[in-house]
């Protein structure tokens, strides 16, 4: 035992290998099954495998195919169409669907008829289980009733022959002593049908009690009903749609009707008979629906399928149609039709059935349902609407037996026997199928875990048993077996059925099915008009505008080289779109920012969808266009480069140039798609997104859908709650293999940030994807493609529209300040001090805590940059490139860069921080550009020792003999991944803009700061000096130090270096003033900021606006009125007079004879 993990220990001394055992198809090649009913880890909280186990285990046994059939989604079509074409056996795809009627009838066998003048009888029945097929009547009760009145009734209880179960006693009531004494079920029979003669029939789920009575008059030879029925149930769903339940205690509860023994047949049958004559005045109110023949005419709700009974059936792709007509389906259920879960109604199947094949599915299904309920002859009319019938092996029913649904394994048996009679009495194939869940049988418990925590509110988890014996039903063995095991499943009916069933069957069915594509292969782009040659004028346009026409050769080749690529690819609407979106939300007042290595396009400079210019560092005259290149690798930057005038006209020349190849964009080819990423402002970037939406269609524009699956920590919580649930308890190890077993499962659906698919304007969104609402939300705005935008991201446009603070930073102190953001010099002396003390601010670093002005500046204001700039004292704009490609890389600094500065061995600026970098220093040193942009290639993704030794070493005797030194190849191995040098450009930008204003413009930095970045506040320590604050930090530091601290105190610590660091500057805090805060920004008063009610704990931001919108509608003359107009609750307000910010404002807006006396 280990004291300090209080669990077992084992100290190894010796490994032996043995060999796995692994599960084996061991019937001859040929002899195969095909499994048609697989679940992958995209059925929701439910299934295990990823698909790419499906289809491997599949090939592993030599299947020639195999179908996969997620609840509801072909969210796993995607990874598995790579992984078949990978494997090289056939992939069936497949969905298992929710099918509701559209229309459920209110009235069968109508005919016209006064509703107020009928006589009805109100029946239910009691039964021993829930087939008519193999469980028997055991009460028939009814209320013969005329205008409301009860005038005749009918009770018999009915001997089964056999002793009752404890569970339907403790269901209905119902003993056996009851029963003992009770007539015969034929008499029961005839009596009924002649109590019931010339009379409306009236049940609460009619379906049920109806089709009971049907199947026990059909076996004594009796006629079927033929009169009217209603069925209270969908009467009540249509005429109240906006009640939730619709069950006979809900009703009876909502509207006052006695109902004091639910379950026995009797008391319920004069209830729904009370709850008919309500609703038959209230719909000929309501509706001016008077004549039975009228209900199901005019009271049938659009939306009855939202409450109709599901079944389930599997829907399976047979050619590219099929594929189409599929995502159609799916889309058209999550989004349309769905209602809890995603629903297809029948009518709209039957619209999209052309290429689709379907199986009857599980017994869930309504065949099997026909089958157990009604019988053979009712099954094989249900059965004619289905292509073929499925049977599962009884381990897979097994559950029903405990369920009391069917009474034991011979039952069980009879019935699969009864299904594969109705396929051949319709002459349909009948296959048997695994309803596969996971691979293994030994993974049964991690699908347990996962759905036991989904709690007794899930239809899978719903108990059997009462009272304290109450569990849930146990769920089946739902591996992937083997035509073995398929074989041993079914032996009960012979070898030569089995055989049919398992292997010929399943064989001869898959050879139907066509080869689909469901990824495509290339790239489809929109179209826009003219869209190559706005991109060109665009280009030169802006070229010529800066450096003069003729452009200087290495410009002029610059753009040709890229747009030969960005024309020919079929890329120019790409970089448009862009265009016009950075354009529009310029347009607006907002800079936008560029990510990832857009940057590296000198065609995107010119059309201005990125601020940073990657040619060499140069110099050029705003005035003449005079211009001179620096190519030779001594500037990392043209920012660093010294000021210089120009010597044609004497003009102060511009310096910019940043030397990243355009190979890090779009490849050495050119050739890759282009992904351009952008920061907008988080308050401009709604716009933006309505923005992709107005230039390309509504019905082609998608937010980019996401997949969240069960993560390792929550799959952790899960099997520790169902080790508290079930009586369990696991090691520590065990515990971290069942969480390891049980993550990965998918759980819900979402949507990339910022992430827009566009749809080309001549296809259609349903040749690529499905879509849906992301989360199930069907108030969402957007709707998402169904797919993980990642699947098809090499097939349609991507725009990252993402939301950022910094251009939000930058527009509020452009507004504070009127200094035009653009105009700010990238090499402030003052600015670039920051970086070295913090002189420049006023200050000593032990006022403020840390030797550097780095505090709440983007990029270099964590902890981590921080002891980075510590370290390295960076004092040009390359060398801050460098740290933002450090802090952002994968084993670039730590054990890395780090460690070659430490030792003296390069610095700062030598050292490999962006992943550009690689390939510039290789071609400056000597080699091809081909061989160095494959470096930088093999090294940026973290390659270099993963590829093989021949090339490797071919790499470094490259570089060696173009003297490359040996501590930057060692550097190269070490890397995991690297930042791209024009993202880290565009980041320092956006920084040194905000850094000039925390220099130059302080108050305005900091109402920006507390404004936009600031994540938590504490406004009385905030106003109360430095003593105050210093003591609240020295607290939360201590509780950081023993792990203590909660997130918001770690947020607000990081609040309080900058409050610290603005008093110590001079400036202050003010309290909130219940007539000048504002909503959700801090007020400039002097040199005081005054924080806006935001500020205040407890206090949102709606409550927020609210509050400012009534003190604009005049002064509060009271706490009562100020909770009632501005929406405050008491304890707000409570706070806000502990505060000192009401003064001496009364309770109420009384006055009293004596207020001024004294």
């Amino acid at each position: 035992m280990n004291n300090f993990t209080r669990d077992l220990t084992m100290n190894v001394q010796d490994v032996q290998e043995v060999v796995h055992y692994e599960r084996k198809d061991l019937m001859p090649e040929g002899e195969r099954r095909v499994e048609f009913h697989a679940h992958t880890n995209m059925s929701t909280m439910d299934a295990l495998p990823e698909v790419e186990k499906i289809v491997a285990t599949a090939a592993k046994w030599g299947h020639k195919a195999v179908a996969i059939t997620d609840h509801g989604n072909v969210q796993s079509f995607p990874h598995g169409y790579k992984a078949a074409k990978k494997a090289g056996i056939q992939l069936i795809y497949g969905m298992e669907a929710n099918i509701v009627e559209d229309r459920v009838p209110i009235v069968y066998n109508e005919v016209e008829m006064d509703l107020s003048e009928a006589t009805y009888v109100v029946f239910d029945v009691e039964t021993t289980g829930l087939s008519a097929i193999y469980n028997d009547l055991i009460q028939v009760a009814a209320s013969k009733m005329y205008k409301g009145n009860v005038i005749a009734e009918f009770d018999e209880f009915i001997n089964p022959g056999y002793p009752l179960s404890a569970f339907t006693t403790e269901l209905t009531g119902i003993t056996d002593d009851h029963v003992k004494n009770a007539k015969p079920l034929e008499q029961v029979l005839q009596e009924f049908q002649e109590f019931c003669k010339d009379t409306v029939l009236v049940a609460h789920n009619a379906t049920f009690d109806v089709g009971f009575m049907n199947a026990n008059y059909e076996r004594h030879g009796l006629p079927k009903i033929s009169q009217p029925v209603i069925d209270t149930l969908e009467f009540a769903r249509n005429l109240y749609p906006e009640y939730k339940r619709h069950g006979l205690g809900p009703l009876t509860k909502r509207f006052g009707v006695a109902l004091d023994h639910h379950h026995m047949a009797n008391y319920d049958a004069e209830a729904t008979g009370r709850l008919l004559f309500i609703f038959i005045k209230d719909v000929a109110e309501k509706h001016g629906v008077t004549d039975l023949a009228r209900l199901n005419i005019d009271l049938i709700s659009p939306d009855s399928y939202k409450k109709a009974r599901i079944k389930h059936a599997t829907i399976y792709v047979k050619n590219q149609v099929g594929l189409k007509n599929i995502f159609k389906l799916v889309s058209l259920s999550n989004t349309k039709y769905f209602e809890g879960v995603p629903r297809i109604p029948r009518t709209v199947l039957d619209a999209h059935r052309e290429g689709l094949i379907l199986g009857s599915a599980c017994s869930e299904g309504e065949v099997f349902d026909a089958v157990v309920s009604q019988g053979v002859d009712a099954a094989v009319e249900v059965a004619k609407y289905y292509d073929f019938i499925e049977v599962m092996p009884p381990a897979i029913y097994a559950p029903l037996i405990a369920k009391e649904q069917v009474k034991d394994m011979e039952e069980l048996q009879t019935i699969i026997k009864s299904l594969i009679e109705v396929g051949d009495r319709l002459g349909k194939p009948v296959l048997a199928t695994g309803n596969v869940h996971y691979i293994e049988p030994e993974e049964e418990i991690y699908r347990e875990i996962i759905v036991r925590s989904l709690g007794q509110g899930a239809m899978i988890n719903r108990t059997i048993g009462h009272g304290e014996h109450a569990q849930p039903a146990p769920l089946p063995k739902a591996h992937f077996r083997t035509t073995n095991e398929m074989l041993d499943e079914f032996a009960f009916l012979g070898e030569d059925l089995a055989r049919k069933l398992v292997i010929e069957n399943t064989n001869a069915l898959a050879d139907i099915f066509e080869p689909v594509e469901v990824v495509k292969g290339d790239l489809y782009t929109p179209f826009i008009d003219k869209a190559e040659e706005t991109v060109a004028e665009l280009t030169y346009k802006k070229a010529f505008e800066i450096y003069g026409n003729p452009l200087p050769d290495i410009v002029d080749l610059r753009i040709e080289k890229e747009l030969t690529s960005i024309l020919g690819n079929g890329f120019a609407v790409i970089y448009l779109a862009s265009q016009m979106l950075v354009q529009r939300s310029n347009e607006r007042g907002y800079l936008v920012g560029s990510r990832g290595s857009v940057g590296s396009s000198f065609v995107a400079t010119m059309i201005g969808i990125t601020e940073v210019n990657p040619l060499s560092p140069h110099y050029v005259c705003s005035q003449c266009q005079y211009s001179e290149f620096i190519t030779d690798g001594s500037y990392g930057s043209g920012f660093d480069m010294p000021d210089k005038d120009c010597p044609k006209c004497g003009h102060k020349l511009s310096k910019n140039g940043q030397d990243i190849p355009f190979e890090t964009f779009l490849g050495f080819d050119g050739d890759k798609v282009p992904d351009i990423d952008l920061n907008f402002s988080g308050e401009d970037q709604p716009s933006a997104h309505l923005d992709v939406r107005d230039i390309f269609g509504e019905e082609y524009a998608f937010r980019a859908g996401t997949v969240g699956t069960v993560a390792a920590k929550t799959a952790y919580g899960f099997v520790k709650g169902y080790e508290r649930d079930y009586g369990k308890f696991y090691r520590d190890a065990e515990v971290e293999r069942l969480a390891q077993g049980a993550a990965g499962v998918k759980r819900t659906t979402g949507q990339h940030p910022g992430g827009i698919v566009v749809i080309p304007n001549y296809m259609d969104v349903y040749d690529f994807t499905p879509v849906q609402y992301p989360a199930d939300d069907v108030t969402a705005e957007w709707q998402t493609t169904h797919f993980n935008f990642h699947d098809i991201d090499e097939n349609v446009l991507k725009l990252d529209v993402l939301g950022h603070d910094d251009p939000t930073m930058i527009r509020k102190l452009q507004d504070l300040s009127g200094i035009d953001p653009n105009e700010i010099p990238m090499d402030d002396e003052s600015v670039m001090a920051l970086f070295s003390g913090t002189e420049v601010l006023g200050v000593t670093p032990e006022q403020i805590g840390t030797p550097t002005g780095m505090l709440g500046i983007p990029e270099f204001g964590t902890n981590f940059v921080r002891g980075m700039v510590d370290e390295t004292h960076p004092t040009t704009f390359a060398e801050l490139l460098q740290l933002s490609g450090l802090s952002h890389g994968t084993d670039v600094w730590l054990g890395n860069a780090q460690d070659l500065i430490k030792q003296g061995i390069a610095d700062l600026s030598t050292v490999i921080g962006c992943r550009d970098d690689i390939m510039v220093y290789l071609m400056h040193a000597g080699l091809e550009p081909k061989m160095a942009f494959t470096i930088m290639e093999r090294v940026r993704k973290g390659m270099w020792l993963k590829i093989s030794e021949e090339e490797r070493n071919g790499y470094i005797e490259a570089m060696k003999a173009n003297k490359v030194p040996e501590w930057y190849i060692e550097s190269c191995g070490k890397i995991k991944y690297m930042f791209p040098k024009a993202h880290a450009a565009a980041y320092v930008m956006m920084a040194l803009r905000v850094a000039y204003f925390k220099v130059h413009h302080p108050i305005y930095y900091y109402c920006a700061y507390f404004s936009i970045r600031a994540k938590a506040f504490d406004i009385k320590t905030m106003g109360a000096g430095l003593d105050a604050i210093k003591r609240k930090m020295q607290e939360i530091a201590e509780k950081r130090k023993n792990n203590e601290a909660s997130n918001v105190e770690i947020d607000l610590y990081t609040t309080l270096e900058i409050v610290n660091e603005m008093w110590e500057r001079g400036f202050k805090f003010g309290k909130l003033d219940l007539y000048r805060s504002q909503a959700t920004e801090f007020l400039i008063d002097g040199d005081t900021l005054i924080p806006p009610f935001v500020a205040m704990d407890g206090l949102g931001e709606n409550v927020a606006k609210q509050l400012v919108r009534a003190r604009e509608e005049g002064e509060f003359l009271s706490k009562t009125e100020l909770r009632k107009r501005g929406g405050l609750s008491s304890t707000l307000v409570e706070k806000m007079d502990e505060m000192g910010i009401l003064g001496n404002m009364p309770e109420d807006n009384q006055l009293s004879l004596f207020d001024d006396l004294f």
